[in-house]
């Protein structure tokens, strides 16, 4: 390959390894209008687009050490790279396309994984991906915060929080309950304590009919 080529590969190759996807658009049908509307689109969200041989993003991708989408690139091409979430740079992609009838996705790469044109098009409809980890934050903060709130109860209100849940369980599954009735049981035999009084004047009564 000339030098010339080898600096275009080599340039394509740092935008590629930089950015976290790599999107693949049919560049057919598109005039210059559209490029330049696309592009200033693509700019506001930290993306770019270049117009590259089918050739030259080959090898570039394969230097790169990202998968093998070789079958795909076909037609007039033009790959998307950017430095920050991939969503909404697919629906600027998804919406241009729909505006316009070109720019077509043909595939994608996003964390290294390969994304049909399906798959793209769904990613277009995701909130960025700030957003998602936001939501996702929130459901993993809710419980948590409800454990800290427990562990940092003092000793005392904890053994109390303990032991009312321990009384709100079955008898089979709360020890503490269940032997609750043994300890209970020397003052169940008290009442037969007390009857040995109730008895003694029967014996009194006795004596005298001996001696008579």
């Amino acid at each position: 390959m000339r030098p010339e080529k080898n600096s275009i590969v080599a340039d394509l190759k740092e935008k590629l390894s930089a950015s976290p996807f790599v999107i693949v658009a049919d560049y057919q049908k598109m005039n210059v209008n559209h490029f330049a509307d696309l592009r200033t689109r693509l700019a506001a969200n930290g993306a770019e687009v270049h117009v590259v041989k089918n050739s030259f993003l080959r090898r570039a991708i394969s230097d790169s050490g990202l998968p093998d989408v070789a079958e795909q690139l076909t037609g007039q091409t033009a790959v998307v790279t950017g430095d920050k979430d991939a969503a909404p740079v697919a629906k600027i992609l998804k919406s241009f396309a729909g505006e316009f009838k070109v720019a077509a996705v043909k595939i994608g790469i996003v964390d290294k994984a390969v994304l049909s044109t399906q798959q793209i098009s769904q990613l277009a409809d995701l909130p960025p991906r700030d957003v998602l980890l936001a939501q996702l934050l929130g459901l993993l903060m809710s419980p948590a915060t409800k454990l800290v709130r427990l562990l940092n109860e003092p000793g005392a209100s904890l053994a109390r929080l303990l032991n009312a849940k321990a009384k709100s369980m079955p008898a089979e599954i709360a020890p503490a309950k269940a032997e609750a009735p043994k300890a209970e049981e020397p003052k169940a035999e008290a009442p037969a304590a007390e009857a040995t009084p109730a008895e003694a004047p029967k014996a009194e009564e006795a004596t005298p009919e001996a001696s008579a």
